[in-house]
């Protein structure tokens, strides 16, 4: 199957029911059909092998992607904040695309020499009829989607998405038809974003009308919530906090679930969330770029088990991501590549149709049984709840010991002063890599730099307590809100003068 085939699919089921955009002008699955068709062969016209998308979400995204899937070239939605430099290394892979972009953007794609058109011009360009399209190619391992990753501590690299990859997993995630006419989702997450792939294509496919805010405000997002009667939406873990924390009026009568993901949540900030939203389901969803976004979820129940539950061992499943999907194989190896029992931590490896793992100019990264290094560290426990440990490139060495900054990030958290906190490795003399953290105070709070390293101490123990912290406005984190370690380590590299610890 093709991702056209879903579309087909949400045609036939419910083609008059509005399903992209704000009440009232939202486009009909019908309506995507013919725009996809429209932009398709305005693509086949130009000759052009690949469609770039560089501006912020909305109704063109969709439009977009589709289109290409007809006219069977791939999508390329661009990260918008990339630096110039990155930037036009990657626009170089794409000499023959035709180009999507906002105006503060256009420019960079003309100048490539790529053929560019703002997402209004694209709209209404795809408005009408645009001459005859070629049939559609069969092929359903093509490429439909080259989303790059982030580039937060590398050059970023093109992971293709082929389309057996995301209809695997809207197949083996979604219920087709699954949502009634009154269900609406709200997406505040950027197109070059795997979550917003993933959310146009299952929202199509479960036929739930999909909302999108461009630029996210904690108070427009809970307007937003109200007027659209928003049941269902997605955020990332920071956005979570500023509703939670914000003056509003956080009533959201009609929001049924919340889905959340794209980095680690503070279990403190999720129990106040459940407390502020009691009659909310609240879902964690863990994926990557390169397995077409989840495959692992923690369910409402699992939030409101782990909530009540006077046991330990169901408490901390609030930390985790919940159990692996069904179509989804996981496995816990060692540093020898040995498979760990539960409870042990090691590197999670992943196999399934919907795992991509496959990098442009690379290739397809697994070993010979198929699995995926997601180069996340991990646990399972014993009723299969995955743990996620954070990144293995993150792992502080000191001394002999191996660090895991995410487990004293959540300790910080934890303290009633804290709103946010990254924790690094910097270079010592003596123990190799000494543990310092950058901290943000919650606004009219205060911390002391000993106590809340006695704070650490009195929860971890003293080779886990960083030897300096130090309080910054803010951290650098992405729009999805995954932590900029490297930056955060040059902050804290020219702050720091401190002896070792």
């Amino acid at each position: 199957m093709r991702l056209t085939t879903l579309l087909e699919m949400a045609c036939e089921g419910f083609g008059d029911r509005e399903l992209v955009g704000r009440s009232g002008a939202a486009f009909t699955p019908t309506d995507l059909r013919a725009r996809a068709e429209s932009g398709a062969a305005r693509l086949q016209g130009t000759g052009a092998d690949a469609l770039l998308y560089l501006a912020v979400n909305g109704p063109a995204f969709p439009v977009a992607m589709f289109a290409a899937a007809r006219a069977g070239v791939p999508l390329v939605p661009v990260n918008y904040r990339l630096g110039k430099e990155q930037l036009q290394q990657l626009l170089a892979n794409h000499p023959h695309a035709l180009g999507i972009a906002d105006e503060a953007n256009r420019c960079m794609l003309e100048d490539a020499g790529i053929s560019t058109m703002t997402p209004e011009r694209w709209l209404d360009a795809t408005a009408t009829a645009a001459g005859e399209l070629s049939p559609e190619p069969f092929d359903p391992g093509a490429t439909a989607i080259i989303i790059y990753t982030s580039g937060t501590t590398s050059a970023p690299k093109g992971v293709l998405l082929r389309h057996t990859n995301l209809v695997s997993y809207v197949v083996g995630s979604v219920e087709f038809a699954g949502a009634t006419d009154e269900d609406a989702a709200l997406v505040s997450v950027p197109p070059y974003h795997i979550a917003a792939v993933a959310n146009v294509i299952s929202n199509l496919y479960a036929g739930r009308r999909t909302v999108v805010l461009e630029q996210f405000r904690p108070e427009e997002w809970l307007d937003i919530a109200r007027t659209e009667r928003v049941t269902n939406a997605l955020v990332v873990p920071t956005m979570l906090s500023r509703i939670i924390d914000s003056d509003a009026d956080k009533s959201v009568p009609d929001l049924r679930t919340l889905a959340y993901g794209g980095a680690p949540m503070p279990v403190k900030l999720i129990q106040r969330a459940l407390h502020t939203w009691p009659g909310v389901g609240f879902v964690n969803a863990y994926g990557l770029t390169e397995t077409s976004s989840t495959i692992a979820v923690l369910g409402p129940e699992d939030h409101r088990e782990a909530l009540a539950s006077g046991d330990p061992a169901v408490q901390a499943r609030l930390a985790s991501v919940g159990k692996v999907l069904p179509s989804v194989e996981v496995e816990i190896r060692d540093a020898d590549d040995n498979v760990v029992p539960a409870g042990i931590r090691g590197r999670i490896h992943v196999r399934g149709e919907q795992v991509s793992a496959e990098y442009a100019g690379i290739g397809r990264m697994v070993d010979a049984d198929g699995f995926f290094d997601t180069r996340d560290e991990g646990h399972l426990d014993r009723a299969g709840y995955l743990f996620i440990g954070g990144r293995t490139d993150d792992t502080i060495i000191r001394g002999a010991e191996n660090i895991a900054p995410a487990e004293i990030e959540d300790v910080l958290m934890r303290h009633p002063a804290v709103a946010d906190a990254a924790v690094v490795g910097v270079p010592d003399e003596d123990w190799g890599q000494r543990i310092e953290a950058a901290v943000v105070l919650r606004p009219g709070s205060q911390a002391e730099t000993d106590d809340l390293r006695q704070f650490v101490q009195a929860a971890l123990r003293s080779s886990k307590t960083p030897a300096h912290i130090w309080f910054v406005p803010e951290l650098p984190r992405t729009e999805t809100g995954k932590l900029i370690r490297r930056t955060v380590q040059s902050e804290v590299l020219s702050m720091s003068v401190g002896p070792s610890a």
